[in-house]
């Protein structure tokens, strides 16, 4: 039994309303607080209610309880820049003025609906680590990419260059969340065995960039139609610590379940 940190990221996405961002973020903290389990969770909502979900993680769940260790606050993306003329971008130092501990780079969606290159993606992992937050860095192939038997190169290449330049003091802060493109909000999803086989080898470049123990202790999520009715079965796979979820982390019923499923 592995003794990593299972976590589990409730990312939202374009989703919820004010009111609804903050009923779903309620019934979350409360279910965490009746859970028994250890798992941690990372509530992704949209910009513009970070502030909001912040207030409700603080209202609902008491300072130094067990609790408080589980719940966090994350961002779906962030600018590289400190500040300056960037219309519409949200910087790090912003993030933490919400209450966010939390990252993500490389989403699937910010590579390929937006087009962001893995250079980008670099760039905005250094200096989330830089600036004191833990990164969720995602990576995952298209399904051309997977019949055409390229998913552990794709894997590999994401890796490789979104953790270029990263020290080793920063590995502890990071979290890798691999997450196959064709099965994220399709209803599909890579089966056990595949899902595993893709964590293994994600694993296996990491002890090359940073030797066995550091990717001994490395997180990787799973992220591709992830529910409550399979995911026990994948997190039960020796290399896959928790998931990033989308959908289903819009219903906090089945959300929680899948907390509850993670241990």
């Amino acid at each position: 039994m592995t003794t990593r940190q299972r976590i589990i990221g409730g990312n939202w996405k374009m989703n919820t309303t004010l009111s609804s961002a903050k009923a779903l973020a309620a019934a979350v903290c409360n279910g965490v607080i009746a859970s028994p389990g250890r798992a941690r969770v990372i509530l992704v909502p949209p910009f513009p209610y970070l502030v909001a979900v912040a207030e409700v993680i603080a209202r609902e769940i008491s300072p130094g309880s067990s609790a408080a260790t589980r719940v966090a606050l994350g961002a779906q993306d962030t600018s590289p820049e400190p500040d300056g003329a960037f219309t519409g971008e949200v910087s790090l130092a912003m993030l933490k003025d919400c209450g966010c501990s939390y990252v993500l780079t490389g989403h699937s969606e910010r590579r390929h609906i937006l087009g962001e290159p893995d250079s980008l993606v670099n760039t905005k992992t250094r200096a989330a680590l830089a600036a004191g937050f833990n990164v969720i860095l995602c990576v995952g192939e298209t399904l051309h990419e997977r019949v055409t038997g390229h998913t552990h190169a794709v894997n590999e290449r994401q890796l490789r260059a979104g953790l270029e330049g990263v020290a080793p003091e920063q590995l502890p802060r990071l979290v890798i969340a691999y997450e196959p493109v064709w099965a994220i909000g399709t209803g599909k999803n890579a089966t056990p065995a595949d899902a595993q086989d893709a964590h293994a080898k994600i694993r296996a470049v990491l002890a090359t960039m940073h030797g066995q123990p550091a990717a001994d202790a490395a997180v990787i999520q799973y992220g591709g139609s992830v529910k409550a009715s399979n995911a026990a079965e994948l997190f039960a796979q020796p290399d896959i610590d928790g998931g990033l979820i989308g959908g289903a982390s819009l219903k906090a019923d089945e959300f929680l379940a899948i907390v509850n499923a993670a241990g």
